[in-house]
């Protein structure tokens, strides 16, 4: 017996053709009856595979036209191959969700990058797994020519899908699928939280139960038909497509009505499980219809190429990370596009009030660096020390919100969102124009601003709090808190002395985190129902009367996402240094309105005894940290933003040119507000004046 020899590879797709295919028909004796399919397409599979560029299959078709032998026993092999295998399972689950669990679906399609699942050898998928392994397969695959691939069909003489009904066959296939998907479509269609998305259809009939039984009626007449397909003119296929269309509807409804009840990340899973075998099922309703023999071949071709590239993607992690967090995010950056407009100051007097806010931030951020301090010497473990200075730090930054202080870097998470909520309103307003980037390039004119006069506010104030604390208690209490940590606090702001840099990215990492946790808090109570959950409480309004309930409910509804990520954000800030110690890394945090303050401590403690160099690496090191803050914080929820509204992020090259030529036309708009705030009137007011 002839065995296939790996040691002896064929360097073209002709020399491997006549090798297995010639006179010898060697593949015939191989051990493996795949492995010469799997040889040839690894000889055909472009080394890099670029998009959109041209798989040219012309030395295979030439040969085979003039090698009569090999292309029919190449047509033997390839019908040997494929004869009998069942493929439904890849037709009704490849590159589908199948789990609402979303970290479980995640790890389910890691393991199996790497370890994947074999199906049963009678089945396509087997086949498809042993020869076309790689992800990008899918990919090249598409790039060859249609013309081309119509050569080979002729050439190869693949028979139509439509030839016959029995089992196995490539329609009974096709049906069995079609089968299944609506089945599941119409069951997850009809859960409570999927049709509590939509109370628009609560008084229609449901459009999937229409749907299937349209879908049944055709199949049968396909299989009772001695042709197997239905002209495209039919008037069943005809209302199978406007059925079709309704629960499109339906669910683009549900995701429309996201932004009005919010969304879990299970009831997206839902309604994008639906989607996504909405689309498989229309590719394969289309499959049903035939007008011409050229039809049958084309059909058949895409059939072909969609099962490839079907079990290609069916472990896509990307693909799968993308499609399922992008309304998600998008809801999260719509509550905190709303939260920071407030953050981003227009007019003069609404400059000076952010300058008022952070003030205050500052007072009560220097107070948290003396707690601090006086924390730090609490003996006890890293777990403790961790607890005290994340309750320290949560505490404060609920105070300042609660209070409507303002803390530095705090809103560039909040603002981003609102400059690409600006970017996609230009864009609706503008078109493709140029024009289209300056309502962006004036806005962030204005969050430059606000944050720089939120920095001045913080520095100014924080710094002399703890510099008047630290005094009060060395007057009242003779003691130097800082006495024995100022080298540390002087040294860890020096962004050559130390990691201050790194540090500062990490809090901006933070920062950036909090604004997610605030939108996701507010997007998950809208979808509960928590607001009117409150004011309608029964023991509540007994208690309280309607009027303080419905109050809470409105504190509870403004308040407490913010509230929440504030505490988060503390937590993080102040559990980061414990960790690290415990994991033996040089983790910690650095934000600028605290370095403020840990230099007026470090001044203190050492008794103004510094040398002019470590001061100057002090103070220019808060610069940097606060840069550092505000960069990571603001590119990370820029590109969350853009992300979740799909905008390409090579717009960015456009809107940064636009920036630029705000800044040359006026440059003072980045420090100090020059426009005039324009008053919207009501449209009563409009009417009477005209």
């Amino acid at each position: 017996m002839k065995l296939f020899l790996k040691a002896k590879p064929k360097s073209t797709p002709a020399g491997l053709l006549t090798e297995f295919f010639g006179e010898a028909q060697s593949w015939r004796d191989s051990v493996d009856n795949l492995e010469p399919l799997v040889e040839l397409i690894r000889l055909i599979r472009p080394i890099k595979v670029i998009k959109n560029q041209a798989v040219d299959l012309q030395e295979i078709i030439t040969f085979l036209k003039q090698n009569h032998s090999c292309r029919q026993q190449l047509a033997i092999y390839i019908k040997e191959v494929l004869e009998d295998r069942k493929f439904n399972k890849i037709l009704s689950d490849a590159a589908i969700l199948q789990d609402v669990d979303f970290i479980f679906e995640v790890k389910k399609r890691i393991f199996a990058k790497f370890l994947p699942y074999q199906p049963q050898k009678d089945t396509l998928e087997y086949v498809l797994n042993q020869v076309f392994y790689l992800a990008n397969d899918g990919n090249w695959i598409g790039n060859i020519s249609k013309q081309q691939l119509g050569e080979l069909y002729d050439l190869l003489k693949f028979k139509s899908i439509y030839d016959t009904m029995v089992p196995n066959s490539a329609m009974s296939e096709l049906l069995i699928a079609q089968h299944l998907l609506i089945q599941r479509i119409s069951g997850r269609a009809m859960e409570t939280d999927v049709i509590k998305m939509v109370p628009e259809y609560d008084d229609l009939e449901n459009p999937f139960s229409a749907f299937e039984k349209e879908l049944y009626l055709i199949e049968d007449q396909i299989r009772s038909s001695e042709k197997h397909y239905i002209p495209s003119n039919d008037i069943s296929y005809a209302q199978l497509l406007v059925l079709q269309k309704q629960c499109e509807g339906f669910v683009d409804k549900a995701f429309h009505n996201s932004s009005k009840y919010g969304i879990s990340l299970r009831v997206n899973q839902n309604l994008l499980k639906i989607r996504q075998q909405l689309v498989r099922l229309k590719f394969l309703i289309s499959l049903l219809t035939v007008d011409s023999e050229k039809d049958k071949k084309k059909n058949g071709i895409a059939l072909a190429l969609r099962l490839i590239k079907f079990n290609c993607y069916k472990n896509n992690v990307r693909k799968f990370i993308a499609e399922s967090t992008q309304l998600i995010s998008y809801e999260i950056t719509q509550h905190t596009a709303k939260t920071g407009e407030r953050y981003i100051t227009e007019s003069r007097k609404e400059y000076f009030n952010m300058f008022k806010a952070s003030l205050g931030g500052g007072l009560i951020v220097g107070l948290l660096c003396i707690i601090k301090i006086l924390l730090s010497k609490v003996d006890t473990s890293y777990f403790g020390h961790a607890f005290i200075y994340s309750m320290n730090y949560a505490f404060g930054f609920i105070a300042i919100y609660i209070l409507g202080f303002a803390l530095a870097t705090k809103q560039p998470a909040m603002t981003a969102a609102a400059l690409i909520k600006a970017l996609e309103e230009g864009v609706l307003q503008q078109g493709r124009g140029a024009d289209k980037y300056k309502a962006f390039a004036i806005l962030f004119a204005r969050v430059v601003r606000s944050q720089l006069i939120a920095f001045f506010g913080n520095v100014i104030m924080a710094f002399p709090v703890s510099l008047l604390g630290i005094w009060l208690i060395d007057y009242f209490l003779h003691y130097n808190i800082a006495a024995s940590k100022w080298e540390t606090l002087v040294t860890d702001l020096s962004p050559i002395h130390s990691l201050a840099i790194f540090h500062a990215a990490i809090a901006g990492v933070f920062l950036f985190l909090s604004g997610i946790i605030s939108g996701s808090v507010t997007n998950r109570d809208k979808h509960n129902q928590v607001y009117f959950r409150i004011t309608e409480h029964p023991f509540l309004k007994r208690n309280l009367g309607k009027l303080r309930t419905l109050n809470l409910a409105k504190l509870y509804e403004k308040r407490w996402a913010g509230v929440i990520s504030n505490f988060w954000f503390g937590v993080f800030m102040g559990s980061t240094g414990s960790i690290g110690l415990f994991l033996g890394l040089n983790l910690d945090i650095r934000h600028i309105t605290f370095a403020s303050g840990n230099l007026a401590l470090a001044l203190y403690g050492a008794n103004y005894q510094i040398s002019s160099w470590m001061l100057f690496w002090g103070i220019f090191g808060i610069g940097i940290i606060g840069l550092v803050n505000f960069i990571v914080s603001f590119s990370l929820s820029l590109g969350l933003a853009f992300r979740s509204r799909s905008i390409s992020l090579f717009e960015l090259r456009f809107v940064t040119v636009s920036i630029w030529k705000h800044f040359k036309s006026k440059p003072v708009s980045f420090f100090f507000p020059t426009e005039r705030k324009l008053i919207v009137l009501p449209e009563e007011e409009v009417n009477s004046i005209q």
